[in-house]
């Protein structure tokens, strides 16, 4: 099974209290990320940082790109829409 992408989509830069303006994600949450090895793990934090995001608000750019990092690693959502939900579904597109 391919390992969740990180949430980080090459933007970094650290301006709305510390969080990405490309992700949400905090300097932080980027190390713990890396540190995550369990793919439900990974994917937890992905739905975490989905709630954060909507919190925050104006990260609606981020699920686009995202996606396409999937896509290009033929993968799917594992969430069943924008606003979380439905840990495990979809987790690999069968080729």
């Amino acid at each position: 099974m391919a390992k969740t992408p990180s949430p980080c989509i090459d933007v970094c830069k650290f301006r709305r209290q510390g969080h990405c303006i490309g992700c949400s994600m905090t300097k932080s949450q980027k190390k713990m990320f890396k540190s995550l090895k369990k793919d439900d793990f990974r994917q937890a934090f992905v739905q975490m940082l989905r709630g954060q995001q909507q919190v925050l608000g104006k990260y609606d750019h981020w699920l686009l790109a995202y996606d396409k990092k999937l896509r290009k690693r033929k993968l799917t959502r594992f969430w069943e829409s924008a606003g979380g939900g439905g840990a495990g579904r979809d987790k690999k597109r069968k080729s």
